[in-house]
């Protein structure tokens, strides 16, 4: 596997997000819970995440995630054509974290521009 990188991204709706806000720490999508570990993506996994699994969504958050701070529980899997993605096992997303979020919408094509921040 390359180097991990910086930084992993987690898509989220704004509402299963809101709570986060208040609690501190983020608890995931349904996907997560019923999976038993928290799906990421690396900025180069993110356009065909987006395209596969969030067609017609505009209210999205895009966070961006040091991969340093999850320890342990983040174990690299593969998953779509062999990729190795970042999942998160054994607890809630620390707001900390987080270094930066952006709203986010991809189109009914699966389309959808990436912040400038993302790498």
């Amino acid at each position: 596997m390359s180097p991990i990188p910086d930084l992993i991204y987690k898509i989220a709706t704004s509402a299963s997000f809101a709570p986060a806000r208040l609690s501190g720490q983020y608890q995931g999508m349904p996907i997560d819970a019923d999976d038993g570990y928290m799906h990421f993506s690396t900025a180069a996994q993110l356009a065909e995440t987006l395209r596969l699994h969030f067609k017609g969504q505009s209210d999205l958050v895009l966070l961006a995630v040091r991969a340093a701070d999850l320890g342990g529980g983040l174990e690299w899997e593969p998953s779509r054509g062999g990729q190795l993605f970042p999942h998160l096992y054994g607890g809630p997303l620390p707001l900390g974290a987080i270094v930066w979020e952006e709203p986010i919408s991809v189109d009914a094509d699966g389309n959808c521009t990436l912040p400038e921040a993302v790498r």
